[in-house]
Protein backbone atom coordinates (compact mmCIF):
# COMPACT_ATOMS: atom_id res chain seq x y z
CA UNK A 1 0.00 0.00 0.00
CA UNK A 2 1.34 3.40 -0.96
CA UNK A 3 1.18 6.02 1.77
CA UNK A 4 0.59 9.51 0.32
CA UNK A 5 3.12 12.15 1.27
CA UNK A 6 1.90 14.79 3.71
CA UNK A 7 0.71 17.98 2.11
CA UNK A 8 3.14 20.96 2.24
CA UNK A 9 0.89 23.60 3.72
CA UNK A 10 1.62 27.37 3.92
CA UNK A 11 1.62 27.03 7.70
CA UNK A 12 4.50 24.54 7.53
CA UNK A 13 6.49 26.89 5.30
CA UNK A 14 5.93 29.78 7.71
CA UNK A 15 7.06 27.72 10.69
CA UNK A 16 10.24 26.65 8.88
CA UNK A 17 10.98 30.27 7.95
CA UNK A 18 10.60 31.38 11.56
CA UNK A 19 12.88 28.56 12.67
CA UNK A 20 15.55 29.63 10.20
CA UNK A 21 15.36 33.21 11.46
CA UNK A 22 15.77 32.07 15.03
CA UNK A 23 18.80 29.95 14.13
CA UNK A 24 20.38 32.76 12.11
CA UNK A 25 20.80 35.87 14.29
CA UNK A 26 22.55 37.71 11.48
CA UNK A 27 19.31 37.70 9.47
CA UNK A 28 17.48 39.64 12.16
CA UNK A 29 19.32 42.91 11.55
CA UNK A 30 22.40 44.67 12.87
CA UNK A 31 24.30 43.00 15.72
CA UNK A 32 23.52 44.44 19.12
CA UNK A 33 26.01 46.88 20.66
CA UNK A 34 24.67 48.01 24.00
CA UNK A 35 25.94 48.12 27.57
CA UNK A 36 23.43 47.39 30.37
CA UNK A 37 26.12 48.25 32.92
CA UNK A 38 28.54 51.11 32.41
CA UNK A 39 32.02 49.87 31.39
CA UNK A 40 33.49 53.34 32.06
CA UNK A 41 35.05 53.57 35.50
CA UNK A 42 34.97 56.62 37.74
CA UNK A 43 38.81 56.76 37.81
CA UNK A 44 39.57 56.78 34.09
CA UNK A 45 40.88 60.37 34.18
CA UNK A 46 43.47 59.49 36.82
CA UNK A 47 44.49 56.35 34.90
CA UNK A 48 45.04 58.32 31.71
CA UNK A 49 46.92 61.06 33.61
CA UNK A 50 49.37 58.51 35.05
CA UNK A 51 50.22 57.27 31.56
CA UNK A 52 50.49 60.82 30.23
CA UNK A 53 52.93 61.80 33.00
CA UNK A 54 55.11 58.77 32.26
CA UNK A 55 55.22 59.13 28.48
CA UNK A 56 57.24 61.57 26.42
CA UNK A 57 54.70 64.24 25.50
CA UNK A 58 55.99 64.52 21.95
CA UNK A 59 55.83 60.80 21.17
CA UNK A 60 54.33 60.68 17.65
CA UNK A 61 51.05 58.93 16.94
CA UNK A 62 48.39 59.38 14.28
CA UNK A 63 44.79 60.52 14.62
CA UNK A 64 41.98 60.48 12.08
CA UNK A 65 41.37 63.86 10.50
CA UNK A 66 38.17 63.15 8.59
CA UNK A 67 35.91 61.13 10.86
CA UNK A 68 32.25 61.91 10.32
CA UNK A 69 30.84 64.26 12.96
CA UNK A 70 28.14 62.06 14.43
CA UNK A 71 26.33 62.94 17.65
CA UNK A 72 25.94 59.32 18.74
CA UNK A 73 28.91 57.53 17.17
CA UNK A 74 31.65 60.22 17.11
CA UNK A 75 33.02 59.58 20.61
CA UNK A 76 32.64 55.81 20.17
CA UNK A 77 34.64 55.86 16.92
CA UNK A 78 37.48 57.89 18.44
CA UNK A 79 37.75 55.43 21.30
CA UNK A 80 37.96 52.60 18.76
CA UNK A 81 41.00 54.27 17.16
CA UNK A 82 42.56 55.09 20.55
CA UNK A 83 42.20 51.49 21.68
CA UNK A 84 44.06 50.33 18.57
CA UNK A 85 46.93 52.63 19.50
CA UNK A 86 47.07 51.25 23.04
CA UNK A 87 47.40 47.75 21.61
CA UNK A 88 50.17 48.80 19.22
CA UNK A 89 52.14 50.66 21.89
CA UNK A 90 52.03 47.69 24.26
CA UNK A 91 53.97 45.60 21.73
CA UNK A 92 56.98 47.95 21.86
CA UNK A 93 56.81 49.24 25.46
CA UNK A 94 58.87 48.19 28.46
CA UNK A 95 57.39 46.36 31.43
CA UNK A 96 56.45 49.48 33.44
CA UNK A 97 55.02 51.20 30.38
CA UNK A 98 53.02 48.09 29.50
CA UNK A 99 51.28 48.21 32.88
CA UNK A 100 50.22 51.83 32.37
CA UNK A 101 49.13 51.17 28.79
CA UNK A 102 47.14 48.13 29.87
CA UNK A 103 45.41 50.21 32.55
CA UNK A 104 44.29 52.76 29.96
CA UNK A 105 43.39 50.00 27.52
CA UNK A 106 41.16 48.42 30.17
CA UNK A 107 39.19 51.67 30.33
CA UNK A 108 38.38 51.66 26.60
CA UNK A 109 38.59 48.02 25.53
CA UNK A 110 34.80 47.72 25.90
CA UNK A 111 34.45 49.05 22.34
CA UNK A 112 35.91 45.77 21.02
CA UNK A 113 33.01 43.80 22.51
CA UNK A 114 30.92 44.98 19.57
CA UNK A 115 31.21 43.46 16.10
CA UNK A 116 33.28 46.28 14.61
CA UNK A 117 33.83 46.40 10.86
CA UNK A 118 37.34 46.88 9.36
CA UNK A 119 38.49 50.48 9.13
CA UNK A 120 37.28 52.13 5.93
CA UNK A 121 39.87 52.98 3.31
CA UNK A 122 38.62 56.57 3.14
CA UNK A 123 40.05 57.42 6.59
CA UNK A 124 42.93 59.90 6.52
CA UNK A 125 45.41 60.18 9.37
CA UNK A 126 47.64 63.03 10.50
CA UNK A 127 50.50 62.96 12.95
CA UNK A 128 49.92 64.17 16.50
CA UNK A 129 51.57 63.90 19.90
CA UNK A 130 50.61 61.16 22.32
CA UNK A 131 49.50 63.84 24.78
CA UNK A 132 46.87 64.98 22.27
CA UNK A 133 45.61 61.41 21.82
CA UNK A 134 45.34 60.82 25.58
CA UNK A 135 43.61 64.13 26.19
CA UNK A 136 41.12 63.39 23.41
CA UNK A 137 40.52 59.89 24.82
CA UNK A 138 39.66 61.37 28.21
CA UNK A 139 37.29 63.87 26.59
CA UNK A 140 35.49 61.15 24.62
CA UNK A 141 34.99 59.07 27.76
CA UNK A 142 33.51 62.12 29.50
CA UNK A 143 31.15 62.67 26.56
CA UNK A 144 30.14 59.00 26.36
CA UNK A 145 29.70 58.23 30.06
CA UNK A 146 26.17 59.69 30.51
CA UNK A 147 24.86 57.79 27.46
CA UNK A 148 26.73 54.50 27.52
CA UNK A 149 23.89 52.55 29.20
CA UNK A 150 21.05 54.48 27.53
CA UNK A 151 21.89 54.12 23.85
CA UNK A 152 22.35 51.25 21.44
CA UNK A 153 25.49 51.70 19.34
CA UNK A 154 24.63 49.10 16.71
CA UNK A 155 24.82 51.70 13.94
CA UNK A 156 28.33 52.70 15.07
CA UNK A 157 29.97 49.42 14.08
CA UNK A 158 31.40 50.89 10.87
CA UNK A 159 33.44 54.08 11.05
CA UNK A 160 32.25 56.78 8.64
CA UNK A 161 34.33 59.39 6.84
CA UNK A 162 33.38 62.94 6.04
CA UNK A 163 32.46 63.48 2.38
CA UNK A 164 35.43 64.29 0.21
CA UNK A 165 35.16 67.99 -0.80
CA UNK A 166 36.57 67.21 -4.24
CA UNK A 167 33.57 64.99 -5.00
CA UNK A 168 30.97 67.57 -4.01
CA UNK A 169 29.60 69.78 -6.80
CA UNK A 170 29.40 73.48 -5.86
CA UNK A 171 25.86 74.90 -5.78
CA UNK A 172 24.91 76.77 -8.92
CA UNK A 173 23.35 80.21 -8.84
CA UNK A 174 20.24 80.92 -10.95
CA UNK A 175 22.37 83.10 -13.24
CA UNK A 176 24.81 80.26 -13.76
CA UNK A 177 21.96 77.91 -14.62
CA UNK A 178 20.69 80.37 -17.21
CA UNK A 179 24.17 80.83 -18.64
CA UNK A 180 24.64 77.08 -19.02
CA UNK A 181 21.22 76.39 -20.57
CA UNK A 182 21.15 75.15 -24.13
CA UNK A 183 20.93 77.91 -26.75
CA UNK A 184 17.87 78.10 -29.00
CA UNK A 185 18.41 75.93 -32.09
CA UNK A 186 18.18 78.85 -34.54
CA UNK A 187 20.79 77.47 -37.00
CA UNK A 188 19.02 74.09 -37.11
CA UNK A 189 15.68 75.75 -37.87
CA UNK A 190 17.19 77.79 -40.73
CA UNK A 191 18.79 74.69 -42.23
CA UNK A 192 15.51 72.79 -42.05
CA UNK A 193 13.68 75.69 -43.71
CA UNK A 194 16.19 75.79 -46.58
CA UNK A 195 15.85 72.05 -47.15
CA UNK A 196 12.07 72.40 -47.35
CA UNK A 197 12.21 75.32 -49.79
CA UNK A 198 14.89 73.83 -52.05
CA UNK A 199 12.56 71.39 -53.98
CA UNK A 200 10.09 74.19 -54.63
CA UNK A 201 12.84 76.40 -55.95
CA UNK A 202 14.05 73.65 -58.29
CA UNK A 203 10.53 73.14 -59.64
CA UNK A 204 10.20 76.84 -60.40
CA UNK A 205 13.47 76.76 -62.30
Amino acid sequence: MVVPAPAWSPTTSLLLLLLLLLLSPGLLGSPDCSFPHSPISSTFANTIRQLSDYLLQDYPVTVASNLQDDELCGAFWRLVLAQRWMGQLKTVAGSQMQKLLEAVNTEIVFVTSCALQPLPSCLRFVQANISHLLQDTSQQLVALKPWITRRNFSRCLELQCQPDPSTLLPPRSPGALEATSLPAPQASLLLLLLLLLLPAALLLL
